[in-house]
């Protein structure tokens, strides 16, 4: 009977990947179109924020699998790490538009044109003659206090570099912490449009997971729903930016603080609450959700009232966080009047938001951590900016009357999308328990 059910679910898994797939491009049709979007990003993007920092030469400088957090977002597909000694030189012409070299062997077509003829001079001399013949004022290198994405110039890269500058140009460097920080976290109209693609895609494999044709109570357990979201996003094209969880609540079982297992079994009974947490990064971008399911009882038709009314309440709160989600406020100022707007309200609030782009946890201001929510200096004192998503994950803490009044954590996060001024759900939210 066991391996039976194996088999059916596997079955119907394979079914559903097929399914996935049609929804993801080739690999050289996703190539394709991040290279369209990388043209408009080095065309249109780098002048206006080169300009905004203030920045009139950006170098960025890495070894090959030591690379810098930005430089796999400027370099074009199929790259898939640094070669060698990579060095990409942005420079801003005094009509604003920025010319883009390259001092490395491996030139890159229309994105970074080759700057260096191995066979004529040294790496580092073709770097000094290059710097010199454009005479910056302001050079901006990857080295920065709060943000590991504008920290990415090694301590070995850093000296070289030093060194190739030479007087007066290693006076004139300044962190371009914030540049490659900006650079990272905007979106473009068209990576602004896909996003909900990806994020429909996620709740798709959500539904799935939470469903008769993968969970069986008193047979499955969270490792086999586990790893059921991890190949299936796997067979399908979708890399997984995480490991994926599924945790339990139940009468007596309640689920400790975030990234808990919650109960001590893994195997799921009817009566249980379920939390999953999965992201994956496709076409470059990353999701990243977390929803609840109720697994029935027998004779039960719904979930008990007390776990609903738990989820209302996490709905409010991400109501109240998104109201307070606007252009020029810092993600603490964020943080400190969403939980008091929420404790007003009598919910009992975590907040522990953060950006999703290239990267699942990225760049941008982050909004709480579930270990501090007084607010985090530096990375909270980042603004929120226009043309960004973020990942709006929080939970609430409730009794449940049915379970004798046990507190319930009810953890919700999906992903949104700030354009215009205003912020709204990529593809919805959870307003209903899956029941199962």
């Amino acid at each position: 009977m066991v391996e039976e059910t194996a088999a059916r679910i596997e079955s119907s898994r394979r079914q559903f990947v097929e399914g996935l797939r049609e929804r993801v491009l080739p690999l050289r049709q996703q190539a394709d179109l991040r290279n369209t979007w990388l043209k408009e990003r080095l065309d249109t993007l780098l002048p206006e924020l080169m300009e905004k920092q203030g920045i009139d030469m950006w170098i960025v400088d890495c070894r090959e699998y030591n690379e810098d957090p930005v430089i796999m977002t400027l370099l074009p597909e199929p790259n898939m790490s640094a070669r060698r000694r990579t060095v990409l030189l942005m420079n801003r012409r005094p009509d604003g538009s920025v010319e883009r070299l390259t001092v490395t062997r491996f030139p890159q077509g229309e994105y970074f044109a080759g700057a260096w003829n191995p066979d004529e001079e040294e790496q580092d001399a073709a770097l000094t003659r290059l710097v010199r013949e454009r005479d910056p004022r302001v050079i901006g290198i990857d080295v920065g206090r709060e943000f590991a994405f504008g920290d990415g110039l090694s301590y070995n890269e850093h000296e070289w570099l030093m060194r190739a500058l030479g007087d007066p140009y290693s006076d004139r460097v300044t962190s371009a912490e914030s540049l490659a920080v900006g650079w990272l976290e905007r979106r473009i109209a068209p990576e602004l449009e896909i996003y909900s693609h990806l994020a429909k895609i996620a709740h798709d494999i959500i539904d799935e997971a939470y469903s008769p044709r993968v969970i069986v109570p008193g047979t499955t357990t969270t490792d086999d729903v586990v790893w059921w979201m991890r190949q299936t996003m796997h067979d399908a094209g979708l890399r997984a930016w995480f490991p994926p969880t599924i945790d339990i609540q139940a009468i007596g079982e309640e689920r400790g603080g975030p990234g808990s297992r919650g109960a001590g079994r893994n195997t799921i009974q009817p009566g249980d609450l379920l939390h999953c947490d999965v992201g994956f990064i496709y076409l470059g971008l990353a999701t990243d959700h977390q929803q609840n399911a109720y697994v029935l009882k027998p004779g039960e038709t719904d979930a008990p009232e007390g776990l609903k009314a738990a989820l209302a309440a996490g709905n409010r709160l991400q109501d109240i966080h998104l109201e307070e989600m606007r252009p020029g406020r810092s993600g603490n100022e964020v943080l400190a009047d969403t939980l008091r707007r929420a404790n007003a309200e009598e919910i009992n609030p975590q907040v522990y938001s953060h950006p999703i782009g290239y990267h699942g946890h990225a760049a941008g201001p982050i909004v709480g951590l579930w270990d501090h929510q007084e607010g985090v200096p530096g990375r909270g004192d980042y603004p929120v900016y226009d043309n960004t998503c973020y990942s709006i994950e929080l939970n609430v803490k409730a009794p449940v009357a049915e379970w004798g009044n046990q507190t319930v954590t009810m953890a919700l996060e999906e992903d949104a999308m700030l354009a215009g001024g205003t912020i709204a759900w990529l593809d919805g939210r959870q307003e209903r328990l899956h029941l199962i």
